[in-house]
């Protein structure tokens, strides 16, 4: 098991890895106690039964440079293959100043497109495709600590390994059945800077509350706000800051000093002083201080939605019958939500957008135009044209 920790070494990997049509990649990483991931170990795999599989370690090789590898991102001739890719894009995002791979192919987003369901696992498919066991002891190990036994390299290679057959196998049957635009479009996601940058003055739309009042929100924004500052410029989680319930406790509350602040029941000990508690002192100030034209307004348009419910209820048989005919999970193609707002009258919804209007999304509009109709023959739903 060949384990890289100088750069000149993966840069050798690399090169050899341009000359093929893809190379498998994952990584084992920490963030229990950090806001960014701490990478700890990149596993990369050639072609072949018996192509090359190697270990990265930038925790052993301190002077390890990954530009080779962001190299090898960018080089177009060679795919990227990954498994679940989004925590791993995530990573070389932050670390690699921006880079992608491309281009890339997850095999998690090609299964849902090939009838294997919604976020199927690794194990699943190694399993259902490479006929192979899966040996998950070393699961939950600590990736940071060394020596690596070889047991957990082992694991480790065996995530690229196994994931050879897995590509070749699902990006075969998506050629054959056509549906590269729909695995491109779900990868198009995964390779958005959107989908990992965090801006803290939009942290606060990720708490939840039930609560409209926009002086009450207000501070929940500045608090929302000053958490995601402190987590991402001092690397350590969100709830190690506060938790959302402390947050919405001191929204009620609004206390004005460290003293009213100490008497919060659910806030940790590091935030009842210092730089934490002073910011949070000040957010409340600030989110108490918002001018009422400033104050933010809760989403309430699902509210106003007049849902008509027969016509949902038919959208959802609909759905089954499209989901069982081209065989992929119906949540991959339309959520619950998604059809509440068709039957509502709404347009601009996933459902029917890309590849979605094209499976479900136009005889979703004739549906509700009166165009087609729902027939059921034993456990069969058919579709009739008017």
């Amino acid at each position: 098991m060949q384990t890289i920790t100088t750069t000149t070494e993966l840069a050798a990997f690399c090169e050899a890895a341009k000359t093929q049509p893809y190379v498998t990649i994952d990584t084992e990483f920490l963030r229990e106690r950090t806001y960014w991931s701490k990478l700890c170990l990149i596993q990369l795999a050639l072609p072949g039964k018996d192509g090359d599989a190697v270990l990265v370690d930038p925790v052993l090789g301190t002077d390890l440079s990954l530009e080779p590898l962001y190299d090898l991102f960018r080089h177009e001739a060679t795919v990227k293959v990954f498994h679940a890719a989004r925590q791993d894009l995530e990573i070389f995002f932050v670390e690699g100043g921006g880079v992608f791979p491309s281009p890339l192919f997850d095999t998690q987003v090609a299964a849902m497109v090939c009838g294997f369901g919604e976020q199927v696992g690794y194990e699943t498919l190694v399993r259902k495709i490479a006929h192979q066991p899966l040996d998950k002891t070393s699961r939950f190990t600590d990736w940071s600590r060394r020596p690596l036994s070889d047991a957990q390299k082992t694991y480790a290679l065996a995530d690229v390994t196994h994931l050879r057959v897995i590509y070749e196998s699902l990006s075969a049957q998506i050629a054959k059945n056509g549906r590269q635009k729909w695995v491109e479009e779900e990868l198009a996601v995964l390779t958005d800077p959107a989908t990992y940058t965090v801006h803290p003055e939009e942290a606060w739309l990720r708490v939840k509350t039930r609560t409209t009042s926009g002086r009450f929100l207000s501070i929940v924004k500045e608090l929302a706000r000053f958490r995601e500052s402190y987590a991402q410029s001092n690397n350590v989680p969100r709830s190690r800051v506060i938790k959302d319930d402390a947050l919405l406790e001191l929204a009620s509350t609004k206390p004005t000093n460290i003293e009213e602040l100490g008497r919060s029941r659910l806030l940790l000990r590091d935030a009842r002083r210092g730089d934490i508690a002073e910011g949070l002192l000040a957010a409340v100030k600030a989110g108490v201080e918002t001018k009422a034209e400033n104050m933010p307004k809760p989403d309430t348009s699902r509210d106003q939605l007049q849902v008509n419910p027969a016509l949902a209820d038919l959208l959802r048989v609909l759905l089954k019958a499209k989901a069982e005919e081209l065989g992929v999970a119906s949540k991959l193609i339309a959520s619950s939500s998604d059809l509440d707002e068709i039957a509502a009258g709404e347009r601009g919804g996933a459902a029917l957008k890309g590849w979605r209007r094209e499976a479900f999304g136009e005889d979703a509009l004739r549906l509700c135009k009166g165009e087609i109709a729902l027939s059921a023959k034993g456990t069969q739903v058919k579709i009739l044209r008017l």
